[in-house]
């Protein structure tokens, strides 16, 4: 059965949830040509800079925690390499001074000194780990809140767009995409940002030092660092497209996978299983493939510039050695400085790795705007609503078309009414478009020539969702959730068990539902595989009865049923059915027979129409179809 809602208005889980700020994606949006008011979904990196920023409160909080952490981390360097003129060159300075006025004179002495300035060293760097997570926490914040933003964006998205997009980009692929890349996205906002915070200040707090200590050997230091990253950085740029490879890789895989167990009963029945799963092994093959060359060309590229970064601290070593020759600076600060030199790698280090990180951002951020690009299904707003305050609903098709392609019409130049309250049948050869009439009226396709009329108003005025609300279709293979009957009745709307019941017993599954374990409760497996095919089906007329139609399409919903279940099914619904509209595509005699009237497509053309035994008569495809099961019955 499909039946639409109205979308919800957006959460406001969107916003940092400190402050109330309103978050709509209409002021994301803007207007296309090719893909009209959906454009402005695109993600670029000036949008999500745009929504940190509305994240004020962590923000702000994390910038003020990560200069507490610089400011606490930063001296530890210095602590111990001064020890070294004042306690054991036995040059007293303002460091054994300060611990003098703390101390009793029978304290003093190099043990104290040092012990002292240990304990220090310990407090601040359990101090700058506490600030550091309790910075990172905040970016985790904002980071997560912009990871559920893009997949609402995304989840906002999907269900507008065009049908033909699914058939031809396939399940694994967008899921892979919303999953996979988002993943990365977050990871980079989450984790990366954080670092490059504190590294930045880390590197300036060191910077601001070395000048202090000996600012000709500072600026020489501070000169040569971004030679150095902007080498390690040019490297990294010859990595940036092995993510896009590894992540398309894994899209390729999961989509095999998912295709493959999806139809894993009947490739089991066809002996088939082991060749599909060996196409899933081959995928996997590509996807290691990629991922080794993902991996390992990224990590000699990252080893490439350290080991750069190590040349360069060794060239910062010799220099600052042959400044204790040439100039004034002390043994002290010369371990000092070696110190600074050996603090500057961790911070230099996530900067180099974060260019990698980013790198793969902007892959998985393109990725997902080819899914914000998806061909979108027209939106008509609903200019007249025929449904209301109407006895009944008529359906007309006007001169028709429609094909798949350019080259092949499925139908063509179809005329055909289906009066108000009264049963019509549409029957024709397997592939003879019937199905897709009924895809056409629900708007699932856009028809490419002709008018459809509900009670006279054209389908683009009356709009999709109206219609898709007021016209429930039962499909041959009804579409089942892994979930309870309960759920799967109600698709989300509250009904009570009377109400339930009540349904289960127009649709002949009442009994069925007693009978298991657990009732209403009772888990139906994917796709529904737990029941049978006639068991799905009647599920799936149950929940039509429910959602209470003006107009219903029953295409093949009973082609599963034995004749004796699908006989009493009709007395059951013929009550239920009066005065509805009812659209009937079968091939079964039997559903057909009830039909008020019958139309009978042809190669897409409507060629007869009338009565069953009026049809009977006259030499045509009904005749062809139907005159020897006639004598039968």
């Amino acid at each position: 059965m499909i039946k639409t809602t109205s979308q919800s208005q957006q959460q406001d889980d969107l916003k940092d949830p400190q402050q109330a700020q309103s978050s709509t994606h209409a002021s994301d949006q803007d207007t296309s040509p090719h893909n009209p008011g959906r454009r402005g979904n695109l993600i670029s990196w000036k949008l999500i800079r745009e929504r940190v920023l509305r994240h004020k409160k962590p923000l702000i909080s994390a910038h003020i925690i990560a200069v507490f952490a610089t400011l606490v981390s930063v001296p530890i360097p210095l602590m111990m390499p001064l020890l070294v003129d004042e306690v054991l060159l036995e040059k007293p300075g303002a460091a054994v001074q300060a611990m003098q006025n703390m101390f009793p004179e029978s304290w003093w002495g190099p043990q104290l000194y040092i012990l002292a300035i240990l304990g220090l060293v310990v407090c601040l760097r359990l101090s700058s780990l506490v600030l550091s997570v309790w910075q990172a926490r905040q970016f985790t914040i904002i980071g997560k809140h912009l990871s559920f933003y893009i997949r609402d964006k995304l989840m906002h998205h999907l269900p507008l767009v065009s049908l033909t997009e699914y058939e031809t980009q396939g399940s694994g692929a967008i899921s892979s995409r919303c999953i996979t890349d988002v993943e990365t996205i977050d990871k980079f906002l989450a984790e990366t940002l954080s670092k490059f915070l504190v590294s930045m200040l880390t590197i300036l707090g060191t910077a601001a030092i070395l000048l202090w200590i000996d600012w000709q050997l500072g600026l020489i230091i501070l000169l040569l660092n971004p030679a150095v990253i902007y080498f390690s950085r040019s490297f990294g740029k010859r990595v940036k497209n092995l993510k896009t490879r590894e992540n398309a890789a894994f899209e390729a895989f999961q989509e095999a996978l998912i295709d493959t167990l999806d139809a894993i009963q009947q490739l089991r029945t066809a002996q088939r299983e082991k060749q599909y799963f060996s196409r899933v092994i081959d995928a996997a093959g590509e996807l290691r493939d990629s991922a080794i060359q993902s991996q390992w060309k990224t990590d000699a590229v990252n080893r490439l510039s350290f080991t750069i970064f190590l040349i360069g601290f060794e060239v910062f070593r010799a220099i600052a050695m042959l400044m204790v020759v040439f100039a004034d600076l002390t043994i002290g600060q010369i371990f000092a400085v070696f110190g600074y030199l050996w603090f500057m790698m961790g911070p230099v280090q996530e900067l180099l790795s974060i260019q990698y990180t980013y790198f793969a951002a902007s892959a998985a951020l393109k990725r997902l705007n080819s899914v914000f690009e998806l061909t979108q299904e027209p939106q008509h707003p609903c200019v007249v609503d025929p449904f209301a305050d109407q006895d009944g609903v008529s359906v007309e098709f006007k001169d028709v078309c429609f094909g798949y392609n350019t080259e092949n019409k499925v139908i063509r130049n179809v005329n055909l009414t289906i009066p108000k309250g009264k049963k019509v049948a549409i029957v024709a050869v397997s592939g003879g478009g019937k199905s897709t009439l009924v895809q056409l009226l629900l708007g699932l396709y856009e028809k490419q020539q002709g008018e459809i009329l509900i009670n006279d108003v054209p389908l683009n005025q009356v709009g999709y969702d109206k219609v898709r609300e007021n016209i429930a279709t039962v499909l041959q293979q009804p579409i089942l959730f892994n979930t309870s009957i309960r759920e799967n009745l109600s698709m989300g709307h509250q009904f009570s068990d009377d109400e339930l019941w009540k349904a289960l017993q127009v649709a002949e599954m009442a009994d069925t539902i007693q009978q298991l374990g657990h009732g209403l409760e009772t888990l139906v497996g994917r796709n529904g595989v737990r029941l049978s095919g006639g068991q799905r089906q009647r599920l799936a007329i149950a929940r039509m009865v429910l959602s209470k139609p003006q107009m219903v399409v029953f295409d093949e919903a009973t082609s599963a049923l034995d004749t004796e279940t699908e006989s009493r099914l009709h007395h059951n619904l013929s009550e239920f059915l009066q005065d509805r509209t009812t659209l009937i595509i079968a091939h079964r005699l039997s559903a057909i027979k009830q039909a008020d009237l019958i139309y009978v497509l042809d190669d897409g053309v409507i060629s007869q129409s009338g009565q069953h035994h009026e049809l009977l008569q006259v030499e045509g495809l009904y005749q062809t179809l139907y005159g020897r099961l006639q004598s039968t019955h």
